[in-house]
């Protein structure tokens, strides 16, 4: 019997969209936006506190190549660059509303590493 190469998306066809959706820095720039509207580069960089300029304007750039977020330009002294979520990006919602429904469940995932890391000790 000849063995089959099987690509990761026809093992599973959702992994593209976690790619997508859940590398690092996207979900909080989507969610934010999403969130809180509108909002130009310092206020996303108030808000995601923790994230550098270098990083949110890379990762700006990939989301608006991607579609999920839409830049505007506004040709005015000093110039203004605004950024919101598109309807692309607004599509993804209901799995962050999922997702927050879930998270909940948090508690039980430390539990559980609790008890596993104290299983692991023992031997």
């Amino acid at each position: 019997m000849t063995e089959t190469t099987v690509s990761p998306e026809q093992a599973c066809p959702i992994a593209p969209v976690v790619d997508l959706v859940f590398s690092r820095w996207t979900t909080p720039v989507l969610w934010t936006l999403h969130e809180y509207g509108r909002q130009r580069f310092t206020e996303l960089e108030r808000r995601i506190t923790t994230i550098t300029p270098k990083v949110l304007t890379q990762r700006l750039r990939q989301l608006e190549r991607d579609g999920l977020v839409v830049r505007t330009y506004h040709a005015e002294v000093p110039p203004r660059v605004e950024y919101e979520i598109s309807e692309l990006g607004r599509s993804l919602a209901p799995l962050f509303a999922t997702l927050a429904e879930w998270s909940p469940n948090l508690d039980k995932v430390e539990q559980a590493r609790t008890e596993y890391d104290a299983t692991q000790r023992r031997r």
